[in-house]
């Protein structure tokens, strides 16, 4: 049995087989994911676990390369927002709700479904790899100057 961190099979499954650039969309209890999407449901009562809970523990498992949240998360649930915000690794943009989620529906590698059970609680997580400082050291010693 594995010791510490994610203990649940299919989010573990998840994070291995995510390439750069794949993106999580890590819910509130609520959201509709499109039919078709791959999807893993983590709720087992409202509220538990949190969006907090869910972000804190993929972060220590998955290198976040950037974070896209709606606009309407810090509007309606500051808190909840803000304890989630401080659990990434990066300053997340902000879209739109609707605009946001029609872009993840044809775009999401997958959703992962919290209890959160507050409005617009939602974060897309833009997967990176663990060894892109040393990539761009060598092209820039390769080449003499940083790619663009």
């Amino acid at each position: 049995m594995k010791q510490r961190g994610i203990l649940h099979p299919e989010l573990l499954d998840l994070i291995a087989a995510a390439g750069h650039g794949d993106i999580i969309v890590l819910t509130d209890a609520g959201l509709r994911v499109p039919k078709g999407a791959r999807r893993i449901d983590l709720g087992l009562t409202c509220g538990v676990p949190t969006v907090v809970d869910v972000v804190r523990a993929v972060g220590d498992e998955l290198v976040i390369e950037a974070a896209t949240v709606a606009t309407e998360f810090r509007k309606w649930n500051p808190d909840v927002y803000a304890a989630t915000v401080a659990e990434l690794p990066v300053e997340p943009d902000e879209r739109p709700h609707q605009e946001l989620m029609d872009d993840m529906a044809e775009r999401a590698y997958a959703y992962v479904k919290t209890g959160e059970c507050t409005a617009y609680a939602s974060v897309a997580l833009v997967c990176g790899v663990n060894y892109l400082e040393e990539a761009i050291d060598l092209y820039t010693e390769l080449h003499g100057v940083p790619p663009t």
